[in-house]
């Protein structure tokens, strides 16, 4: 697979370390000419240096052959417009990351649904690990061909969970909604903005990614 990286941040670069350590390819866009010249020493992987937020830039790096574009800048201005312009080249997936948890919102509406918040994600995490929970455990449960897969909520899916329509071998599992845990009934509906938890075969893990996440 191929991934192409706005920015060259600390997060950027473990990512990348832990995708070329796997095979996969790697185009990484940075502003700073010298952070690049560093970067080189140590990645293996192709480089452009200018704005990552610029079409034509994004252009450059060949969207029809990427399949996630993941821009992960120190602003969270810059990774909503980066992320909007490579939609609209025809990245298959994109991944803005957020800072500020007011944007979450407007990444939602603007159909950016991948959208991440690093410092929601750890602290949720070291608030798990004080309460002794070993997200290892459900890790290792996705065992042969399960998979996991989420989506948040848009208004068309504000339907009863058994209306979906979802592919054969897949099940809501549980849902988020305003942050809090729900465990759903199949007739339980949906409200925008929840985020749902689904677990599938691997099989439909594209058919899914094109319906919630193009």
């Amino acid at each position: 697979m191929r991934a192409v990286f706005v920015g060259a941040g600390s997060l950027a670069v473990l990512t990348v370390q832990c995708l070329l350590k796997r095979g996969h390819e790697v185009v990484m866009i940075e502003s700073d000419k010298e952070r690049i010249e560093a970067l080189s020493e140590e990645l293996d992987c192709g480089f452009l240096h200018g704005d990552g937020s610029k079409p034509a830039l994004l252009r450059e790096a060949d969207p029809d052959k990427t399949d996630f574009l993941f821009c992960l800048t120190g602003n969270d201005q810059t990774n909503i417009l980066a992320s909007l312009a490579g939609r609209s080249l025809g990245y298959r997936r994109v991944v803005p990351k957020i800072d500020d948890p007011e944007f979450e919102h407007l990444c939602i509406e603007l159909g950016l649904h991948d959208a991440i918040i690093p410092a929601r994600t750890t602290g949720r995490y070291l608030a798990d690990m004080f309460e002794g929970r070993d997200h290892m455990e459900i890790i290792a449960l996705v065992k042969d061909e399960a998979r996991v897969f989420s989506f948040i909520a848009r208004k068309e899916d504000a339907m009863p969970i058994n209306e979906l329509n979802l592919p054969e071998d897949s099940r809501v599992m549980f849902l988020y909604r305003n942050e809090k845990f729900m465990l759903p009934e199949p007739d339980s509906t949906l409200k925008q903005g929840d985020e749902v938890m689904i677990v599938t075969h691997s099989k439909n893990i594209e058919k899914l990614h094109e319906r919630w996440n193009h």
